[in-house]
């Protein structure tokens, strides 16, 4: 794209002026004027030509590839044009993921690369898609423009400093008074040691031969074991995405996931993350060992906010076929009554008959809210009923999937990470996995 600068403008008005004037004064030299407009859009042409290098233009753009949420970062733009000295304009575009600290773009320094600072707001992957620069040529009196189509991506990743100080709380809490980890004794069926029996203890862990030949009652230790398969199944449908305490169910629910995630990698279980809306979007494979946490991180990422109805059949019934043990599946999930929950159940049906169903839901404050205030209109009344009679449909449905077999955790929103470990612990003691 060519267009005039504002020297071409002031250049055109400035020649004008008089000629008007003279072609008043003069009627028979009006050509002058039109000799002057003629040589103005020659040195246009002039310049457009010499300054055009299009061939020539390169431009790059260097970020870090992830950031965590509420980050700032620094976005480098190198652009030139070959050998030929211009002054170049530039200007970035990038999603509302993203927010610029100080502008989008500005003139390129002598060394040709502009630093721009950006705010990560919104998970997800967000990108620069295009670069919009522009140069004078050398009269100044016209600018070339050229859009340039860009794809550079970058993860904006949950804030998992919090999720990280909760698990190490967790770890700690679980840990035996001699250091050693909790994970080690439980009801698993590897044995590990034998030890005095206690008051509490389960009269099966007696080993009655032992007890008998020592004079004493001693009592068989297991190991919990190892090696369990975890799948964190988050929805991402038109309910998950509407906020809670002003974010997003769906982020919250990452963020427990994420939490999970890291102490079932810490003890030793396979981990692998399905999402899902109308149809499954996000499915990655098991993987094993605290490394492999930055990658559950950034396909956690890639989970991005939908306004489709969820498809439980659909996505339930193509994570089972790709399961081919018996597994821990944690459904990140919200429902409203029972005929919009009647498929989800169908499917949960099937899937309890081979695997450890668990679902994580989030209290509704605000239909709690609405059933325990004190009306003050008849509309309240009415308000309040409603309420009421949701939060009831509501524990129908969750009644419904605990007589299917799958277990049902119904926390708050900001107990919803502790509340899942808490219970994921439990059930690696209880040996249910």
């Amino acid at each position: 794209m060519i267009y005039p600068s504002g020297r071409a403008v002031w250049a055109a008005a400035a020649g004008a002026i008089p000629a008007f004037l003279i072609a008043l004064a003069l009627p028979s030299v009006w050509y002058l004027g039109l000799m002057w407009i003629c040589a103005l859009l020659a040195f246009l042409a002039v310049d457009a030509a010499a300054g055009r290098g299009r061939a020539s233009l390169s431009a790059t753009l260097t970020a870090p590839p992830q950031v965590g949420v509420g980050g700032r970062f620094t976005l480098h733009i190198a652009a030139g044009l070959g050998a030929r000295p211009r002054r170049l304009q530039v200007r970035v575009g990038h999603d509302q993921r993203l927010s610029p600290v100080n502008g989008t773009g500005g003139a390129l320094p002598a060394n040709g690369t502009l630093d721009l600072e950006f705010d990560a707001v919104r998970r997800g992957i967000a990108g620069f898609d295009r670069l919009w620069l522009r140069w004078q040529g050398p009269f100044g009196l016209v600018w070339n423009q050229v859009v340039l189509p860009m794809d550079r991506k970058i993860a904006v990743l949950p804030d998992v400093s919090r999720a990280r100080d909760e698990a190490i709380t967790l770890l700690q809490r679980s840990a035996l008074a001699d250091g050693h980890a909790q994970k080690r004794a439980g009801q698993g069926r590897e044995f590990e040691a034998l030890k005095d029996y206690q008051p509490g203890m389960g009269r099966r862990m007696i080993d009655w031969k032992r007890s008998a030949r020592h004079g004493k009652l001693l009592a068989r230790e297991f190991r919990i074991e190892e090696n369990n398969n975890i799948v964190l199944a988050i929805d991402s449908g038109r309910l998950m995405c509407e906020p809670v305490d002003g974010v997003p169910k769906v982020d919250r629910a990452v963020t427990a996931a994420l939490l999970s995630a890291f102490i079932a990698l810490k003890g030793g279980d396979l981990v692998s993350l399905f999402s899902f809306d109308a149809r499954p979007r996000v499915s990655s494979g098991a993987v094993r060992g605290s490394p492999s946490f930055s990658m559950i991180q950034k396909r956690a990422a890639e989970i991005d906010y939908s306004t489709e109805e969820t498809n439980f059949t659909l996505a339930l019934t193509t994570l089972a076929a790709k399961l081919d043990r018996r597994s821990l599946v944690i459904v990140f999930t919200d429902f409203v009554d029972p005929i919009s929950a009647e498929l989800m159940l169908r499917t949960v049906g099937r899937l309890t008959e081979r695997h450890l169903v668990l679902f994580m839901l989030m209290k509704d404050v605000e239909l709690e809210t609405l059933a325990d205030m004190a009306p003050a209109a008849p509309e309240d009344v009415a308000r309040a009923v409603t309420a009421g009679d949701l939060l009831r449909q509501r524990q129908v449905v969750i009644g419904r999937l605990r007589l299917l077999g799958a277990h049902v955790i119904e926390a708050d929103h900001q107990r919803l990470g502790p509340a899942l470990v808490e219970r994921y612990i439990q059930l690696k003691e209880e040996n249910l996995l």
